[in-house]
């Protein structure tokens, strides 16, 4: 009798614990479609007219997370990193870099999950130590920088996550601006060279390309990084 108590309790928080982050979510989605256009962020409107953006970052805070659901956990700091790289922007908007903005992803701690974190600590201190085999990662959560793959104009959900990483790391590693290819030579980003163990744990750097590539890079081009651009991703 005790085991099915526990159990029902266990259930209902955590339907509990579900239709909270659908709300999340569905927030979320609405605000990437309204602010978000061609992988570029609409800072001045936010800026002009925040309350959507402290709507979600007081879902963020008060979220309850669990790895038992591993789509859900990875969905919702996906989002939360991205929504609260925005929320740094904004606080400082205008600015032409989020460089320009002193411990940008060190030192400036915000809310999520009841946790204060920074977005390092979001990225490497959650998300990889959680799953440090996911290397898609780096493909979804974005900097605010013109170097890192785009921001889409749709929340990440449990759902649709799995479709979603393979999608937009395909995208990147298709993308002739991204991985650039002339003869025997191939420039990639610095991406590949800062989490370089990152990407190794699927072989190399090259064969973790490869995976997700239509046109494989030649087994004897040279790879080298470009540099990255750190000019602001503002629509």
């Amino acid at each position: 009798m005790k085991k099915i108590s526990i159990l029902i309790v266990f259930f209902i928080t955590s339907l509990g614990f579900a239709q909270n982050n659908t709300a999340f979510f569905e927030k979320a989605d609405a605000f990437f479609k309204a602010y978000v256009t061609n992988g570029r962020v609409h800072y001045d409107k936010i800026k002009a007219d925040s309350t959507t953006l402290n709507e979600l970052l007081a879902m963020i805070a008060g979220a309850k997370v669990s790895k038992a659901n591993k789509n859900d956990f990875q969905a919702f700091y996906i989002n939360a990193y991205n929504i609260s790289v925005i929320k740094g922007i904004v606080d400082k908007y205008p600015t032409k870099s989020p460089l320009n903005i002193g411990g940008f992803f060190d030192n400036k701690n915000y809310t999520v999950a009841g946790q204060k974190v920074s977005l390092n600590g979001i990225e490497k201190g959650i998300l990889f130590k959680a799953y440090p085999n996911e290397a898609r990662f780096h493909f979804v959560l974005v900097c605010a920088g013109l170097g890192c793959p785009p921001i889409i104009s749709k929340a990440y959900k449990a759902s649709t996550l799995e479709a979603q990483l393979t999608k937009q790391t395909k995208l990147a590693l298709n993308d002739p601006n991204f991985i650039r290819v002339d003869g025997k030579k191939t420039k990639i980003s610095q991406i590949f060279e800062w989490y370089a163990k990152d990407f190794k744990v699927h072989g190399s750097v090259k064969e973790f390309i490869n995976k997700y590539r239509d046109t494989k890079l030649p087994e004897d081009t040279k790879l080298s990084f470009y540099t990255y651009d750190w000019a602001l991703n503002k629509a």
